[in-house]
């Protein structure tokens, strides 16, 4: 007669530095790297570069969950390492980069401290909230996802030359807040990154807000 043993043995999990080889990560962890070149920048006063940084982290951002969804023979922990390097990243990167950028701005007066708390606060609502939850109806975000903070200040800071330092300190916090607002709201918005062809076109607004910003450095 076989006896089984009743204890079962635990699958050890893979080195921390494995999960540093799946593509998908690769992909993130770049666009870590271009969001500490947009906070450098932002500090710096470089804002054109600064905006550059911000707009291929968020391109970097889309591009790991386009590659991750088509691999194939990734495990259900790559799956959720990946997943938790992603929210890690996202605070960071549509978080901590925009309130940096806000008081960098602002020349760190002590007035832009509070619109940065509100817009560092709500990524961290905003991506507990989806962490816990997940998409509404499998479908949709509840609240403006954080990738959007991103691609609506690059655009914004388009128009930064037309108003004085100023005027425009306020415009960038007004939006700042507003979209923080948006982040923590009840509405559902739809999840632009999982469609290709928003993809493409995100790519091609990267490229083109690169030449933008990159012909303002030159």
């Amino acid at each position: 007669m076989t006896i089984e043993s009743s204890e079962t043995q635990e699958p050890q999990p893979s080195s921390i530095l494995s999960y540093a080889k799946d593509l998908p990560n690769i992909c993130s962890l770049a666009g870590l790297g271009c969001t500490l070149l947009a906070i450098y920048f932002s500090i710096s006063g470089l804002y054109a570069a600064a905006m550059i940084g911000m707009i291929w982290a968020v391109a970097f951002d889309w591009a790991d969950g386009l590659i991750a969804r088509r691999m194939k023979g990734r495990t259900g922990s790559d799956r959720i390492f990946g997943g938790q390097l992603d929210v890690l990243i996202d605070i960071v990167s549509y978080g901590v980069a925009p309130a940096i950028l806000l008081m960098s701005y602002g020349n760190f007066d002590l007035i832009y401290l509070p619109g940065a708390f509100l817009m560092l606060a709500a990524s961290a609502l905003r991506l507990s909230y989806f962490s816990t939850f997940g998409l509404a109806d499998g479908a949709k975000y509840t609240g403006l996802a954080l990738d959007n903070n991103s691609i609506l200040i690059v655009f914004i800071f388009l128009f930064e030359g037309m108003f004085s330092h100023g005027v425009f300190s306020i415009i960038l916090y007004a939006s700042g807040v507003g979209l923080a607002a948006l982040n923590i709201s009840q509405i559902k918005t739809p999840k632009l990154s999982g469609n290709p062809v928003n993809v493409f076109i995100l790519a091609a607004y990267t490229i083109a807000i690169t030449i933008i910003y990159g012909w303002q450095l030159s």
